[in-house]
């Protein structure tokens, strides 16, 4: 039964997300909150090259605040995702019989999805991309896994296929030592702890952001 409450979850993300096709309108939308020079006092990489201490151009400026919105907009259903499984898994480890296992889940579901539905119809395209990243971030399971699991190997292809037609991988992992903007994404989400802007969680697999960070200026140097 472990993971079980990922079933509405990773479900509503599928259909609900993968639905919406983002639009000029809802990029400006994303952008439209202000920033000061603040968020890019820290090392950061942009197409790969690696800005550190210094004023990002415009553009650059404008795509690394559209990331950051929508990872501060995805983060904390990544971590509740997170939070309901540990919680969930402690909960079923007490039951002794299925029975109870079933009707505890039926209550989990039906919670998950009247907090859920509404909120994940929303988002964005990309968004939707950067929720999956953060999933996996957070649980160690890709969304595809997730599906697979509880939804048989056939409803995973096809989700996953229906998925790709809205630029949303679901076997799609967070790698931050592989993919730019993955450690973007960690560089934002460390800032955003340190301030108090979003609540720490401990992603699965253990991050060093300063090993991390050393690592993206190595690589840089060596271009």
């Amino acid at each position: 039964m472990r993971k079980l409450f990922f079933f509405t979850f990773i479900l509503l993300l599928t259909v609900k997300v993968t639905a919406q096709v983002s639009t000029d309108s809802i990029a400006k939308k994303e952008f439209s909150e202000e920033e000061n020079d603040t968020v890019v006092k820290d090392p950061i990489l942009l197409e790969e090259v690696v800005v550190y201490r210094s004023k990002l151009s415009p553009e650059e400026k404008k795509q690394f605040l559209l990331l950051q919105n929508r990872v501060y907009k995805v983060y904390p259903y990544a971590k509740t995702a997170a939070d309901r499984l540990t919680a969930l898994n402690k909960n079923m480890d007490k039951m002794k019989t299925n029975k109870e296992k079933k009707k505890y889940f039926k209550l989990v579901e039906n919670y998950m999805e009247g907090e859920f539905t509404d909120q994940l119809k929303k988002l964005s395209r990309k968004q939707g991309q950067i929720l999956v990243k953060l999933i996996h971030r957070q649980t160690g399971f890709t969304t595809f896994e997730l599906i697979k699991d509880y939804k048989s190997g056939w409803k995973a292809f096809w989700s996953n296929n229906t998925a790709k037609l809205f630029d949303i991988n679901l076997k799609a992992k967070y790698q931050p030592y592989e993919v730019n903007e993955d450690f973007l994404i960690e560089s934002i989400l460390d800032r955003a702890f340190n301030r108090g802007r979003l609540a720490r969680q401990k992603p699965a697999t253990p991050i060093d952001i300063d090993e991390l960070t050393e690592y993206w200026e190595q690589k840089a140097q060596k271009k």
